[in-house]
């Protein structure tokens, strides 16, 4: 059975992982006691021999050997291809679980679509869902060990009323050498087209949700079948397995404690048990095991998939759902929150602490001085200010960084606003309007006016009176066309007004 320990880890406090290391079922120590037990006993029994057996020139032979091995065993890139590999096994396994067939979705639909209180519809509708669950059940049959020893044969699919006895021997009449999980697939499509053309099914699109619901149902199966069969490959789950194993080996001769008196370089202390040898064992060691636990998890470890829970689950709930549910709704009445506008639920003294206030945004309780909050019309002053920021971008910073506020700009008069329209002394003619250049207006009033209006068209867009309400940066360096007037077509005369009209359409693209 899986071990669930969310409960216990929903809070992070102080010693919330603690209380799991002292559980049992499900945990490292049930891996690996065996393994650490027998290294234990391996190294002891080396340590005793070199320490009581052996003559002064074989301990110091067998003390270079040891040098030797705990040299070389660092060679052995035990971290690297066991953390990879690991990660492997662990995406396979989250997604052999994504793969697992749930016929919730499925039963709502055919409870939903297929109609009838009759005898028949119930038969039509208890059918389905019965199809659709021994499709699951045959593909935990080959992928699951615990399944399998649950209905050894077909013979106890039907004892269990899973399937007919007249539907086995179309089963086993099929000449197909594959696994034949999909046959009830195949079944469920036959009956579905026999309920919508006896009218069970009212539509097309209700038959095309039903049967887009199998096919993920049974690719999901499929999906179980191809995780079986194709695994990791051998090679990769030897190699790790033997740079693991290797590696303690070396270190059982490698890690041993030396005599101190020899002055033997990392040697200084003895001691009899190597505390923190153990601990890379039980680290590395039990990395491994739990590659070796999740790399099937359709076994009958602690923590594999409870495939049995799985069959028993999917099939009451699809039957309950497309039989005792169908067409039942409770009484409906009016909520208890009928009449308010903002329905708040009630909280308890346990649960108060958790009420918060809805979130706002976080720039929404911003305090601005009240002498800022005042629009600002002067643009010349505002764009010589943006300028010098711009010109002196450190200077800008420092002001900021140092509270020194930008200078205000004084509210504008009837009588200074005609100031704003005027050019300032030394100003190129570029970056002012040439309508409102005093020149101008010396010219006559119809000249004036053509002038005006090509120079309006023929000025960049950020150059343009009212510029300053949009953004600073152009959305295209090339202004939109103004459109012109397209001139009136005369009765009869279409291919005048065609060239008319070209000739303007191309006069415009000239003067932009």
């Amino acid at each position: 059975m899986t071990v669930t320990y969310s409960r216990w880890v929903a809070d992070a406090r102080l010693g919330t992982f603690y209380r799991l290391l002292l559980r049992w079922k499900g945990s490292i120590y049930k891996l690996l006691y065996r393994e650490l037990l027998i290294f234990t006993v391996m190294y002891g029994t080396i340590s005793i021999t070199y320490r009581c057996i052996l003559t002064e020139e074989q301990r110091r032979m067998f003390e270079k050997l040891s040098m030797y091995c705990d040299q070389y065993a660092q060679l052995i890139p035990v971290s690297f291809v066991l953390g990879f590999y690991v990660t492997l096994v662990v995406t396979r396994w989250w997604g052999q679980f994504e793969s697992v067939p749930w016929p919730d979705r499925l039963s709502a639909l055919v409870s939903g679509h297929v109609r009838g209180a009759d005898e028949g519809a119930r038969l039509v509708r208890r059918s389905l869902m019965r199809y659709a669950n021994l499709s699951g059940i045959l593909i935990y049959r080959s992928v699951s060990t615990a399944v399998y020893k649950r209905f050894p044969t077909m013979s106890h699919l039907v004892q269990a009323g899973l399937m007919t006895a007249e539907e086995l021997r179309h089963l086993e009449e099929l000449p197909s050498p594959h696994n034949k999980f999909w046959v009830p697939c195949m079944w469920f499509v036959s009956l579905a087209m026999r309920a919508r053309s006896e009218g069970r099914i009212n539509n097309d699109v209700a038959m095309t949700a039903i049967l887009n619901e199998l096919n993920t149902l049974r690719s999901q199966c499929m999906r179980l079948y191809g995780y079986d069969w194709i695994s990791l490959p051998l090679v990769y789950t030897q190699v790790v397995t033997v740079a693991v194993y290797s590696f303690f080996l070396a270190c059982l001769i490698g890690r041993q404690f030396l005599d101190p008196a020899q002055g033997y370089p990392g040697h200084n202390l003895d001691f009899y048990l190597p505390v923190f040898t153990l601990l890379q064992f039980f680290f590395y060691v039990g990395w491994l095991k739990v590659a070796e636990q999740l790399i099937n998890p359709f076994g009958e470890d602690d923590d594999d998939f409870e495939t049995n829970w799985l069959v028993d689950r999917n099939l009451q709930v699809s039957l309950l759902s497309v039989d005792e549910m169908y067409d039942l709704v409770p009484l409906v009445e009016r909520d208890k929150y009928w009449d308010e506008s903002e329905p708040q639920p009630p909280y308890t003294a346990a649960s108060a602490e958790h009420r918060k206030p809805s979130f706002m945004g976080s720039a929404l309780d911003i305090s601005v001085p009240k002498e800022e909050m005042e629009f600002q019309h002067n643009l010349e002053q505002i764009k010589e200010h943006e300028e010098a920021n711009h010109s002196t971008p450190f200077l800008g910073s420092l002001s900021r960084i140092l509270g020194v506020q930008s200078p205000n700009f004084p509210r504008l008069t009837p009588t200074s606003q005609v100031s704003l329209l005027r050019r300032r002394p030394r100003a190129p003619f570029s970056r002012f309007p040439l309508y409102l250049h005093p020149e101008s207006f010396l010219m006559p009033s119809h000249a004036r006016n053509a002038d005006m209006e090509d120079a309006f068209s023929s000025m960049p867009l950020y150059e343009r009176p009212g510029f300053y309400s949009c953004p600073q940066t152009p959305i295209h360096c090339v202004p939109p066309s103004i459109p012109r007037p397209r001139p009136r077509r005369a009765h009869g005369d279409s291919s005048s007004s065609l060239v008319n009209l070209s000739s303007g359409s191309r006069h415009s693209w000239v003067n932009w």
